[in-house]
């Protein structure tokens, strides 16, 4: 376990904490070379629990023998940076990480046939750009019983830090990986879909027909524009969340709460 104490952030090897972007990060994002950044020891654990591969920490001083002690004797080949809290509150959203960051590999991500194999309740994600938003559907997803998270390539990357750490892990929970074509690559796996939208003629989330289809997809788009035309007029169902006091619709992250909820398996 190579304790390294940094009085920098431009260290040799903390650049991965300190500098590096996002797209930097996701460097090799469709193979097996990018990273992302797991932030506070509950997290971390879960990406741990989950077979995530930790490649550096980060920490203060005072955590090496307090609230990442565990972590860093699961991971005793990995180096461990510290430093003081001064020093690294210099970093933006220091103080929202509990003092402890993990720098872990991204794996390459599995296909679509590899995701849904044993699902029965799916969601997709299409164009949601909001990384708050991506985490908390993924941590209802996990929360209520949705098997499998597919994303179309305009959605958030579910690896950005914030969407990590607004899911508390979940996104480490639910299998998820990319889809290019919702309406041919579900339906080749046996899946019924459900665009959530508002239409003239979408159906109510509480429709009965609803609960009798064995394998669904429960498709949301982003807030602004919703759904494009052609998602919807491709979709198997339209459906719509019923609303009162003249309100016509629901944050993305609540409305799939709702969705997931009430459309659960059995």
């Amino acid at each position: 376990m190579p304790i390294i104490h940094i009085t920098s952030l431009t260290h040799r090897g903390v650049e991965v904490f300190s500098t590096l972007t996002e797209a930097q990060l996701r460097l090799g994002m469709e193979s097996d070379k990018g990273i992302f950044i797991a932030e506070s020891p509950k997290v971390i654990r879960v990406a741990l629990d989950a077979g995530y591969e930790p490649l550096a920490l980060l920490c203060e001083e005072r955590h090496i023998t307090g609230d990442a002690a565990d972590i860093i004797a699961r991971c005793p080949d990995i180096p461990v940076y510290t430093g003081s809290r001064e020093l690294l509150a210099s970093l933006t959203g220091y103080t929202l990480t509990r003092g402890v960051l993990c720098a872990m590999h991204r794996p390459a991500p599995p296909s679509v046939s590899e995701v849904l194999s044993d699902a029965w309740r799916v969601v997709v994600i299409d164009g949601v750009t909001d990384t708050t938003n991506i985490g908390a559907i993924f941590r209802s997803a996990a929360a209520l019983g949705i098997d499998a998270v597919l994303l179309t390539r305009t959605a958030c990357d579910p690896l950005n830090r914030r969407a990590v750490r607004v899911s508390m892990g979940s996104v480490f929970l639910v299998p998820w990986t990319w889809i290019d074509d919702i309406d041919t690559q579900l339906h080749a796996e046996g899946f019924t879909t459900a665009a959530m939208a508002l239409t003239d003629d979408s159906i109510s989330l509480a429709d009965p027909v609803l609960k009798t289809i064995d394998r669904l997809a429960i498709i949301m788009g982003t807030e602004g524009d919703g759904l494009a035309h052609e998602v919807i007029t491709a979709a198997d169902h339209v459906v719509r969340i019923p609303m009162a006091h003249g309100v016509d619709s629901l944050n993305v992250a609540a409305a799939a709460a709702v969705a997931f909820w009430e459309l659960r398996k059995g």
